[in-house]
């Protein structure tokens, strides 16, 4: 089990019954994370804000991968992102199991899934059974959040 004052994680086994692979946590100060981040970005990413929708997708339609702003975690393949027509950038799958956690999100009177980076906890965004196939999921997110490698 993790915790969430020490970096380390150790091996986690679900109702599914896989087990998840360890997974070095990351923990700052809300100063360090301040220090590092842009000001709306430590907003979205440590205080579970959201960005307007339409200010941030502007990345590059090429091969490559999604990474955490905040600790550079590999997160979301090129492959799997879509037009959700929603404004924020949108995927039907992460790049693995245990690239994001979701954890129940009953903020703002509505009933939603919210999705944070497995590595350092950062507030990624939000999961809607909405999507497109193969998945039928809809992983929302805030563009302020990530950043994009190209691969080459």
């Amino acid at each position: 089990m993790c915790s969430r004052r020490k970096r380390q994680c150790y091996d986690l086994e679900y109702l599914d019954g896989k087990v998840r692979e360890m997974v070095e946590k990351i923990e700052k100060t809300d100063a360090e994370w301040r220090e590092q981040l842009s000001d709306l970005a430590f907003k979205v990413t440590r205080k579970a804000g959201t960005e307007r929708a339409f200010t941030n997708d502007n990345y590059p339609k090429a091969d490559g991968m999604f990474h955490c702003v905040c600790c550079d975690a590999a997160l979301f393949d090129a492959d799997s992102k879509f037009d959700s027509g929603t404004g924020w950038p949108s995927f039907y799958q992460p790049k693995d199991g245990d690239a994001v956690d979701e954890h129940e999100d009953n903020g703002w009177f509505m009933r939603r899934t919210e999705v944070v980076c497995a590595r350092c906890d950062a507030h990624l965004g939000h999961v809607f059974p909405d999507g497109p196939r193969p998945t039928g999921l809809r992983y929302c997110m805030n563009g302020v959040a990530m950043t994009f490698k190209e691969q080459v």
